[in-house]
């Protein structure tokens, strides 16, 4: 176990643009953009996009940033290229229940054609039926039918008109009614007065007669209806026979004009069938009335006739390539099921089967659609009725709820049609195992699992793949192109970004984000916002857009380093102190990250209280800080087992520490004030330390590991280097360093040092100029003269006397640490 100082090569990596294999990015534009490091998710994409079977739908899990989103994308639009271009969607008028559309499939670009075939129809029949009605032979065997009618109505009349007489009644028709009047012995009508002057035998007899003549009008109208219904029974038949015809000719024609196979055709005969027998049934309202306001009343029943006739093609694929591949942004309940429009019209809402409008999931079937978790989970309903779609397959458009607005004069309920759409929803990772857990039936229907990575290993062809993202986005963006210097240093940020220099950052979005501002840099640094072609972007201007975001993200940090300087926040650079070190941490702001000191402190003296956590004790500190003093309070203990049981009780604390503390990170620097404390050995206060502790004194990596040694390096050199500042990090580390250029060349001029220690006892030993002790003899139940450990351990067969003492009623002088 050996303490190592490290050189400049082991503190960042640094990649030689000449190792890139180009001059600048647009050599590159011509390479497809990859999966960069996401090796993984690409096959897993592959195999669920290219499975059409049930269920296989995608759940994208990972990082926001990530792609995740755009590349998945590019392979649905790449997989439904190759496929056929789905039907198109039609609704149509329901004959036997208009609430009930119905739905038909049509080939593609045939929706559109049979829409406007209809069309021509509707507007060919308004023409063409009128002038068939008007013909001379249609006339002249009209005329025949109503003088047959006529001949047999006359001559049962006459009979009537003769019954009426021989009873003193003259009989004649007005306004379509029969009205009798009785006659007196001059031959003219009596009046009311005269009649009733009458003798009473006579007015009775009149009752009689005029009892008998209703009822032979009775009689008369039983013989004549039917002859009328025969008569119009045998004109629409006229009509019909006139223009069935010319009908079945034009129905003809549009099923001719679909010459593609269609699936529906059964349902689509059956539709034309039905509108033949409803022309047929309405001819009527194709002849101009008699009267004016007969013939509003018939224009308006006829151009409602005629709209029933209207195609609504909701989904028209009509000069597509490929199957759809949709990205929905806006997954609110009528966007994705579609919806049902409305019109309010005298304070009642107005609706038919041609306001039905489909939503994202009709218009992807045979495709894809793209779906962010998220989005969905905001409104209860969607969630709710997508779950039944995956269940059935079928997608059911439902009216939206009318809430205070009129009533509907009718509710539709639109024929259901079924959805081949495989669905690629994006998540994060704890969404996508809640759903695991909370919702196994929905999880099931999300069979293929594409995993995002955050991070991945470097290598050459990764590197090569960032290139080729840099190029394209250069492309997309209108922006200069990177030269290989810059594209290296862009590589570089990347291993910063998850503090590794094996692996790089899968987050291409903070890539893309320095790109836009390296490149700005450049137009700014030339002087013009010309022509992007004839710049190219260096290294140093991606240096100055790093420089800027600091600058412009710093503030807090800048704020805290301005109160240790000033003295308020009290941190120790220089000299040596007992129980106190300066120990690492990192602050996490979301869109700034850095590194400061903070000094922990430890008190020890005589008793039984063990190790106290004083953050614990006023619940200032978190679950992992806790456990972090458990483990070293075992250590602590596992070292001076052979003088067990201990009397000690120490005290640790986060001086001036007032948001709280989270992590095991300071455990190796609580532990070496606990036995500075004990040995009276101070501690070099220009050396801060970081790094976790387990039970076995081995030293742990740590997070955040370049903002915290960037940290302390700031505040080193704010109050002036000496050559003996450093710090001291766990040996597991050491490949997640990527400090930058500053403690990079202070390193190399030997101002500030960097040590690595695998084992506790190394860092004791080089934080307190002594021998730690360790490792120990295991024969030797005490640790060599004169190293720290042995001096602690004086110090706690001093503190077990002293309570011995005090437990016997004595008070002796206790020492204190």
């Amino acid at each position: 176990m050996t303490i190592q100082n490290l050189s400049r090569a082991d503190l960042r990596l640094s990649l030689g643009a000449d190792t890139l294999g180009f001059a600048d990015t647009s050599e590159l534009l011509q390479q497809s953009l990859p999966w960069v490091g996401q090796d993984r998710a690409e096959q897993a994409a592959r195999f669920g996009l290219g499975l059409e079977q049930p269920d296989y739908n995608l759940f994208v899990l990972g990082e926001v940033g990530s792609g995740r989103s755009s590349l998945l994308l590019q392979s649905m639009q790449a997989v439904a290229a190759t496929r056929p271009v789905p039907p198109d969607l039609c609704y149509l008028h329901n004959f036997d229940a208009p609430e009930r559309p119905r739905a038909l499939r049509m080939p593609p670009g045939q929706g559109r054609q049979l829409r406007q075939l209809m069309a021509t129809l509707a507007r060919t029949l308004q023409t063409e039926i009128p002038l068939r009605l008007s013909s001379e032979d249609f006339k002249a065997e009209g005329e025949r039918i109503r003088n047959a009618y006529k001949v047999e109505e006359s001559k049962a009349y006459a009979e009537l008109d003769t019954f009426a007489e021989a009873r003193h009644f003259t009989l004649f028709r007005e306004s379509g009614h029969l009205v009798f009047t009785l006659i007196g012995e001059a031959g003219h009508a009596l009046t009311e007065n005269e009649a009733r002057a009458l003798p009473k035998e006579q007015r009775t007899q009149i009752d009689k007669s005029e009892e008998e003549l209703r009822v032979e009008i009775a009689r008369f109208l039983e013989k004549t209806r039917p002859l009328e219904r025969v008569m119009n029974e045998a004109l629409a038949a006229l009509r019909r026979q006139s223009v069935k015809p010319f009908l079945d000719h034009a129905l003809q024609d549009i099923r001719a004009n679909l010459k593609k196979q269609i699936k529906d055709s059964v349902k689509l005969d059956s539709y034309l069938d039905q509108v033949s027998h409803d022309v047929l049934e309405n001819l009527e309202l194709f002849t101009p009335a008699d009267n004016e306001d007969d013939e509003l009343e018939r224009h308006d029943a006829l151009a409602q006739l005629l709209a029933s006739y209207t195609v609504n093609v909701v989904v028209d694929n009509d000069g597509c390539t490929g199957a759809p591949a949709i990205v929905e942004e806006n997954p609110v309940f009528r966007v994705l099921f579609g919806s049902i429009e409305y019109q309010a019209e005298e304070d009642v809402l107005m609706t038919d089967f041609t306001r039905i409008r489909a939503g994202s999931l009709l218009k992807a079937h045979g495709g894809f659609l793209m779906l962010h978790l998220r989005d969905l989970l905001t409104d209860e309903l969607v969630w709710e009725k997508l779950r039944r779609y995956l269940r059935s397959g079928r997608v059911q458009i439902e009216e939206p709820g009318t809430g205070t607005l009129p009533m509907p004069s009718m509710s539709l309920e639109p024929e259901a049609v079924d959805a081949d759409v495989k669905i690629v929803l994006i998540g994060s990772v704890e969404q996508y195992y809640a759903l695991q857990e909370g919702d196994p039936e929905f999880a099931r229907r999300f069979r293929v699992k594409v995993d995002f990575a955050e991070s991945f290993l470097a290598n050459a062809d990764t590197r090569a793949g960032t290139a080729i993202f840099v190029a394209h986005t250069c492309r997309k963006l209108g922006l200069p192109h990177f030269s290989s210097s810059a594209v290296a240093r862009l590589l570089e940020d990347t291993h910063r970004e998850v503090d590794d220099q094996t692996r790089q950052s899968a987050i291409f979005a903070r890539t893309e984000t320095l790109i836009v501002e390296a490149a700005a840099k450049r137009r700014a640094r030339s002087g013009t916002n010309g022509n992007a072609d004839i710049l190219i972007v260096e290294a140093a201007d991606v240096d100055l857009a790093l420089a800027a975001r600091r600058l412009r993200h710093d503030y807090p940090e800048q704020r805290l380093r301005q109160s240790i300087a000033e003295g308020d926040h009290m941190i120790s650079v220089q000299g040596t102190r007992i129980g106190q070190i300066n120990g690492l941490t990192q602050i996490d702001l979301g869109d700034w990250r850095f590194g400061l000191p903070v000094r922990v402190s430890a008190r020890t003296h005589a008793g039984h209280g063990g190790v106290l956590n004083i953050e614990r004790e006023v619940s200032m500190s978190g679950p992992i800080h806790d456990k972090g003093v458990l483990i070293l309070h075992t250590y602590l203990t596992s070292l001076f087992a052979h003088v067990a049981p201990l009397a000690l009780s120490a005290a640790i604390v986060f001086e001036q520490e007032y948001q709280g503390v989270e992590g095991d990170s300071a455990s190796c620097a609580e532990l070496f004030a606990v036995l500075s404390a004990l040995s009276g050995q101070p501690l070099q206060q220009g050396i801060a330390v970081t790094g976790a502790l387990n039970q076995h004194g081995d030293v742990l990596p740590v997070g955040g590991i370049n903002e915290k040694i960037e940290g302390w390096f700031r505040v080193c050199e704010a109050q002036g280097l000496d050559r003996h500042q450093g710090v001291l990090i766990p040996e597991r580390n050491r490949r997640h360093l990527m400090l930058d250029a500053a403690v990079l060349d202070a390193v190399d001029q030997g101002l500030f040092h960097i040590y690595t220690a695998s084992h506790a006892g190394d860092g004791l030993a080089l934080l307190t100029g002594q021998a730690s002790g360790l490792p120990c003899d295991p024969t030797i139940d005490a640790y060599p003269a004169d190293s720290v450990l042995a001096r602690a351990e004086t110090t706690l067969l001093a503190y077990r006397r002293a309570c011995r003492l005090a437990a016997q009623g004595r008070a002796p002088k206790r020492p204190r640490g």
